[in-house]
């Protein structure tokens, strides 16, 4: 990696004590790398609203990677899994749209309860789930680096 990269990292604040886990994660892992990266951070409501911003942010050409993270779980009320697969499919489709690289830590437990147990399990997964989001924003912003015609490099 030649420069520091701009990451953009978008949070849901559903299940927030949750999914800020996955920041933690994440920015400690770029440090483990030797990584000075820039990380901005947006909150949204809710997973939903998610896609729609990470398109805007990579499309603005500030960043070098989007990363979207979020705890989609039954409410009762809707079908989580209609609500987790809509955003996975917005967050795809804003990469395809853009050329960056959007990246997700969108979870969908089958069996998430409010107790003391889950919410343990699930903090701690999102801190690994946010390390292993660092490791393929970095590889994969190589990756595109090295598929960038030097005169794009040098503009």
């Amino acid at each position: 990696m030649t420069k520091s990269p701009n990451f953009a990292f978008i949070k849901a604040r559903w299940h927030s004590d949750i999914v800020d886990q996955s920041l933690v994660g994440f920015e400690n892992r770029l440090s483990e790398m030797n990584v000075a990266a820039t990380v901005d951070t947006f909150d949204v409501p809710g997973a939903f609203e998610m896609p729609l911003l990470a398109q805007k942010l990579a499309a603005s050409g500030r960043y070098d990677a989007v990363i979207a993270s979020a705890l989609v779980v039954d409410g009762g009320i809707y079908r989580h899994d209609f609500v987790a697969q809509a955003v996975v499919d917005g967050l795809m489709k804003a990469g395809m749209e853009t050329g960056v690289p959007v990246l997700s830590v969108s979870l969908t437990p089958h069996h998430f309860q409010p107790s003391q147990e889950h919410e343990a399990y699930f903090h701690a997964h999102f801190v690994k789930k946010g390390a292993e989001a660092a490791n393929a924003a970095v590889q994969i912003i190589d990756v595109h680096a090295a598929l960038t015609p030097a005169a794009e490099l040098a503009a």
